[in-house]
């Protein structure tokens, strides 16, 4: 019975219930019609993750769902906040009763096999080492058949269940009524398809052989649905379990679950990160891999945010608590993953409608195979070994492991590698998209103004330029100033590591030497005095005894500082360039011009080709300008009659309906509140987990990482997730109609019908967990 509180107040939500007792996919359908004829229930139930995503309204209770499930003869209860001690408890007691089906049906298949085995009586002891395989090993099929008896249903079980209890009654009847139980009885067998009328044989084999054939595969398919979800138990197991809070200027070591938001923790060296937060004190660089699929430690420091379950691979660190419990981002993104196992895709809603009304079509195949064979006059033997083994064969099992064995591998995999799959159905999305709708700014971009170049007069030093400018604007809490002050630490911080060579080509590229950990600081500059803020213009103060003046061109032009000719064309160029030009100047002189950009990150050209060779056309969305937009563009390879520029956040949903109205299956990439519509109304939305949660709840794949690479990497799983469900029901559906015609015809013994079928079961998840070699291009 389900955990559930009693007293809860009947009322619409959404639960989700772990369902026990299912043994197909035939059962998995028929709680979910049950659940579904409740007013106002919509229910999905999902075989591989044994679990009922049910939407219920007014007047319904969570115990009324579990009661209905009970009905049914299944158990149901609401998932336990706590991971089970032994994960693989579940699977002993089936692990047990296969072992002792083996060890008790090889003799007997050995002596049915092998004549020389056939001693005088070997018939009986064949009987007493059958009978607790087909007794004791086929009690879960009974079990089942008889539950589905008293509702008036029928399932596989039902199929394995009336197959070797007609076997085993046959021999019976013929061991105690007929012929064979006869001293010296001795019956050739033959591994072959061939056709017999069975005379004077007994089905003890058979019998024993298909309830141990059925319940490896049902073990092996157990472990292997274990194993698929092993991605989604990882990710919970990732955590920290317990964590060192400051309080009151004490440490005191807590459990996970006892810490607040707004708590200060200390995390040393080696240890994971209990929550996300901000880092308040210290600098260390963050190893994000298991989270983000990143190999690259990312360096932090005050100010900067961190994720919990990412390991501390540096120095000491205070962290501020932002979120905890189900609200970090490893809790949503297990979320994610669930949800989108627990879904179904279009594919598998058509396998589950086939396999609703395949059981009671085989049992009338098997019946009509028995009275054919029995109205051509054949013998009873071989019309009764004949309609056994269509039933045994027909046991669609792999029709219903084909979907949601391969979505769990799939997502799971996606997981590790930090691209979250809100649901199956995105699978289908990928398969047809052929534009990729880009966002420019956080997506294509950084999405925050970096030190782009350095353009000094003649006779000027760089460095210096940077260290006085950095210093000035150190004091300013513009985004400019914040550019340039972080170039500026992070050269200083270079320098005083021993005069590393500088990191880059020349100080263009300043802007992205050194560590995250330097942004911030003012390690390395000098102090400042009388620092002014001058509205629109920028900035003025004394640094080294030096006047220093940083903004506009035209501030420095009201303090008669004129830019020379070399200066006024990087002041043209990089307007040109849609950059932002800030002059440098002290003692009377300018100095320097220092531009300003949100840079292309350094892996969105190769993002670009990699989709454009999946076959996508890129789009570039941007609110900026013409000239900006065109000239990220030709940086990165998207055409220029492919840029759409001077869009306001409104427009873009705009533009995504309007190549939806050409024709195109659009993709949409981005990161900002303003491109949540767009994520929403495009057919597949791809939120970049950088970016803001409004963003990622719009979209259908996230990619943890914030790399567009990802991007293409995401399409690739998901296409080859799409095609591995297609491959599991074409062999499903191809087994059954190949195998039914043979068995019916007589060419197939129940023995090799139940071992047949066993395997392609196991064929179909083997074949899924192949999603786990997955490997990113980037």
């Amino acid at each position: 019975m389900a955990s559930v509180t009693s007293g809860r107040a009947a009322g619409g939500g959404e639960i989700e219930l772990v369902i026990g007792g299912m043994t197909c996919a035939s059962c998995a359908s028929r709680i979910e019609r049950k659940l579904n004829r409740l007013d106002g229930v919509t229910a999905t139930v999902n075989y591989a993750t044994e679990k009922a995503k049910v939407a219920y309204g007014d007047g319904l209770r969570p115990e009324d769902l579990v009661a209905e499930v009970e009905k049914a003869g299944y158990s149901a209860e609401l998932p336990s906040v706590e991971p089970p001690a032994e994960e693989l408890d579940g699977l002993a007691p089936l692990r047990r009763r296969l072992i002792i089906s083996i060890l008790l049906s090889v003799p007997v298949i050995a002596m049915a096999m092998i004549p020389a085995l056939q001693f005088d009586h070997w018939q009986w002891l064949s009987l007493t080492l059958a009978a607790p395989v087909v007794v004791y090993g086929g009690l879960p099929f009974h079990q089942a058949t008889l539950t589905n008896l008293r509702h008036g249903t029928a399932t596989m079980d039902t199929l394995v269940s009336l197959g070797t209890l007609a076997a085993f009654g046959w021999s019976l009847w013929a061991l105690f009524f007929g012929t064979a139980g006869m001293p010296g009885m001795r019956h050739g067998f033959e591994f072959t398809l061939s056709r017999g009328d069975g005379a004077g044989n007994i089905y003890l084999e058979a019998a024993a052989g298909v309830v141990t054939f059925i319940l490896a595969g049902r073990y092996f398919e157990a472990r292997s649905k274990r194993r698929a979800g092993s991605a989604l138990r990882a990710l919970m197991e990732m955590g920290a379990k317990d964590v060192a809070v400051v309080r009151a200027g004490r440490e005191e070591r807590i459990p996970i679950d006892r810490l607040a938001v707004g708590d200060a923790f200390l995390v040393r060296p080696g240890e994971k990160i209990a929550t996300d937060g901000v880092v308040e004190e210290g600098a260390s660089a963050v190893d994000a891999s298991m989270l983000t699929g990143e190999s690259t430690p990312v360096e932090v420091g005050p100010g900067d945010i961190v994720t919990g379950a990412t390991v501390n691979a540096g120095g000491r660190l205070v962290v501020r608590a932002t979120r905890v419990g189900a609200d970090t981002q490893l809790a949503q993104m297990a979320r994610l993953v669930e949800d989108a196992q627990n879904g179904k895709a279009e594919v598998q809603r058509l396998a589950d409608r086939i396999s609703a009304f395949f059981v009671p079509i085989v049992i009338a195949l098997s019946a009509g195979t028995l009275g054919f064979w029995l109205g051509t006059g054949n013998g009873a033997v071989a019309a009764f070994t004949a309609a056994v083994a269509v039933l045994i064969i027909a046991c669609p099992c792999a029709l219903g492991l084909a979907t949601p064995t391969a979505l769990m591998v799939g997502t799971g995999r996606g997981a590790q590698l930090g691209i979250l799959i809100r649901g199956p159905e995105v699978l289908e999305s990928t398969r047809r998209v052929d534009t990729i709708v880009l966002d420019k700014t956080g997506t294509v971009t950084a999405g925050r103004m970096t030190l782009a170049g350095i353009t000094t007069a003649p006779g000027e030093d760089r460095d210096e330029v940077l260290r006085l400018a950095g210093a000035l604007e150190s004091a300013s809490e513009h985004p400019i100033a914040q550019a340039i002050t972080k170039a500026a630490t992070e050269r200083g911080a270079a320098t005083e590591r021993g005069g590393a060579a500088e990191r880059g080509a020349g100080p263009g590229s300043a802007a992205g030497a050194g560590s995250v950990a330097d942004a911030g600081s003012v390690a390395g500059l000098p102090g400042i005095e009388g620092f002014a803020g001058i509205e629109g213009l920028g900035v003025q103060g004394v640094v080294d005894g030096r006047a220093v003046l940083v903004g506009r061109p035209r501030l420095l032009a009201e303090a008669s500082q004129h830019l020379p000719v070399e200066l006024e064309r990087a002041v043209a160029e990089a307007l040109a360039r849609g950059e932002t030009a800030v002059a440098v100047g002290w003692d009377g002189k300018a100095r320097a011009v220092l531009t300003v950009a949100d840079v292309v990150k350094p892996t969105s050209a190769e993002a670009i080709a990699r989709l454009k060779r999946l076959g996508l056309r890129p789009v570039l969305l941007t609110g900026d300008n013409q000239a900006v937009a065109e000239n990220v563009a030709a940086s990165v390879g998207v055409p220029v009659e492919d840029v759409i520029a001077d869009v306001l956040p409104a427009g873009k949903v705009d533009v995504v309906k309007r190549l939806q109205a050409e024709g195109r299956v659009v993709a949409m990439a981005g990161d900002g509140v303003n491109d949540a519509a767009a994520l929403a109304q495009a057919d597949l939305g791809m939120a970049m987990g950088t970016g803001t949660d409004v963003a990622i709840e719009a979209s259908d794949l996230t990619l943890v990482r914030g790399d567009l690479r990802v991007a293409a990497d995401a399409i690739r799983l998901s296409r080859r997730t799409l095609r591995t469900i297609k491959g599991n029901l074409f062999w499903a559906f191809a087994y059954n109609v190949a195998a039914i015609p043979l068995a019916a015809s007589g060419l197939l013994s129940p023995m090799i019908a139940g071992a047949a079928m066993a395997f392609s079961s196991v064929f179909v998840v083997t074949n899924s967990l192949r999603l786990r070699r997955f490997t990113p291009l980037s």
